[in-house]
């Protein structure tokens, strides 16, 4: 892939294998995965079965994926973010996670909005989802913040625990680029 998404203090681009150790460090660690329903994994293998797996697989059928996200000041790859493909259900979601250290900085919404930016204009996508557990505050706020609407309570299918789906339509986004 091609794509590299900046702002003023982020690189967003396609997950390489040489991001194992990165991927590795952000996905083992119990607060970032707290929230995700995933498991964390322990091993440098399993890092490398997810950037080959999943990201480079959603990359080569889709077109787009989660993206690491490195961060300048410290050219260091602090997580991830970006557009996933959600076959089983049908639409796309935005999602991020970040090593604990970056979090409180408004790094989640800088890496997000590229995003949507991209999904509706390049890519073409008419909706775009968000989820986050209701205590998972910060995350619900930073959807809203970047302008999804709160639709519905429920499981994400096959899981027990209730979940916040946040979505905005094309129509919506691009009305609201045109009103600032």
């Amino acid at each position: 892939m091609k794509t590299v998404l900046e702002t003023d203090r982020l690189i967003m681009r396609a997950f390489e294998e040489k991001d194992a150790e990165a991927v590795l460090e952000f996905s083992s660690h119990p607060d970032v995965i707290k929230y995700t329903g995933d498991k964390a994994i322990s091993k440098i293998s399993e890092a490398y079965d997810l950037i080959n797996n999943v990201w480079f697989t959603d990359y080569a059928k889709y077109g787009y994926g989660r993206f690491a996200v490195i961060y300048k000041p410290d050219n260091k790859v602090i997580g991830f973010s970006g557009l996933k493909n959600d076959t089983q259900l049908g639409f796309t979601d935005i999602g991020y996670r970040f090593l604990p250290e970056y979090w409180g900085k408004g790094i989640a919404t800088e890496s997000c909005l590229p995003f949507l930016k991209w999904g509706f204009e390049e890519l073409k996508l008419e909706e775009i989802l968000g989820l986050a557990y209701p205590e998972n505050g910060a995350s619900c706020h930073i959807l809203q913040k970047i302008g999804l609407k709160h639709f519905k309570a429920e499981p994400f299918p096959g899981e027990e625990k209730s979940c916040n789906w946040y979505r905005i339509k094309r129509e919506e986004y691009i009305k609201s680029c045109n009103h600032e």
